[in-house]
């Protein structure tokens, strides 16, 4: 599933419900119109094109009236959908630095971007991106659709990670604000670790728009989603404010403690997508191949669910 673009394996746009977008996309729409997926049949007109015309269902309906009749399939129309990238920058998320045995999130970040940019790039989208690295909102507007590689230059330029801790709920009441640019079915993928997560009242407001909202989320398997038995050993952990790594020797207990509090906070969250019907991807590793992985068994996900509705 998917095509490879740019050394990349690249994922389909499935959207959640058909949208309304620009002309000349990939993504099926609500409009009727030149598309890939059949949506019914009606009796031929003048005009029509011979191509499409459905035989077999004509021949059934002549042979039942009597009389020569034609009908043809009505396609939806495929259209161009608008993808929003909220990037998170704030400092946590540049850890791990090697040598650290955990998830070096700055590199997971930055692969998940360029996936998602090139697979919006092969769909004809147009491309917005958000981030607070600077402190300040970083806004690429949809519009044009080679502008792709502005946000590459930001991922692998020296752009700071220095957002606020509340940067996803600044971005979405950012997003908020300008809603007449993003139509209902615009997918808007939010790359976090979630650790700061967004109020529900923010997701409430987003899924209210009719925007496709696709969490991405990028946690450490093991030190964060859970905690390792590590009882007695030193293990290094890095400042996200002062940088810096240093020795913290924990108990078995305080161990214990840790895997609990990290379960329960993943739990936390992953109720709060569900009460909103969102399915996060969820990347816990910064190799190209295995997030473009993740990224089309979503995608493929998303497909099985359209096709069983």
């Amino acid at each position: 599933m998917g095509t490879v673009r740019d050394g990349r394996r690249t994922f389909p746009l499935v959207p959640r419900r058909r949208l309304i977008g620009l002309p000349f996309g990939e993504v099926t729409s609500r409009r009727r119109g030149r598309g890939s997926e059949v949506i019914g049949h009606r009796p031929y007109e003048r005009g029509d094109p011979v191509t499409t015309i459905d035989w077999p269902a004509s021949a059934r309906l002549s042979a039942t009236s009597g009389t020569d009749a034609f009908v043809v399939r009505d396609h939806a129309a495929d259209e161009a959908p608008r993808v929003v990238l909220v990037i998170d920058r704030r400092p946590a998320m540049a850890l791990y630095p090697e040598p650290l045995p955990w998830l070096a999130k700055r590199d997971a970040l930055r692969e998940a971007v360029v996936a998602i940019a090139t697979s919006a790039a092969v769909a004809q989208a147009d491309l917005a991106a958000l981030d607070f690295g600077d402190g300040a909102a970083w806004w690429l507007p949809p519009g044009r659709r080679d502008r792709r590689w502005l946000i590459a230059e930001r991922e692998d330029g020296d752009t700071p990670f220095a957002a606020p801790d509340d940067t996803l709920e600044q971005a979405l009441t950012f997003l908020d604000r300008r809603r007449a640019h993003l139509p209902s079915g615009s997918f808007v993928f939010i790359l976090s670790d979630f650790l700061a997560p967004p109020s529900s009242e923010s997701l409430r407001r987003a899924v209210g728009h009719g925007w496709d909202v696709i969490p991405v989320l990028i946690q450490d398997p093991v030190w964060e989603q859970s905690f390792p038995a590590v009882g007695r050993v030193a293990v290094p952990v890095a400042d996200p404010r002062r940088g810096g790594v240093r020795l913290v020797r924990l108990s078995r207990r305080q161990a214990e403690a840790r895997r609990e509090a990290n379960a329960s906070r993943q739990a936390r969250l992953l109720r709060q997508f569900t009460a909103f019907g969102l399915r996060p991807v969820t990347i816990g590793t910064s190799d190209p191949w295995d997030i473009d992985t993740l990224l089309i068994e979503w995608s493929s996900e998303r497909s099985g669910l359209r096709r069983a509705r």
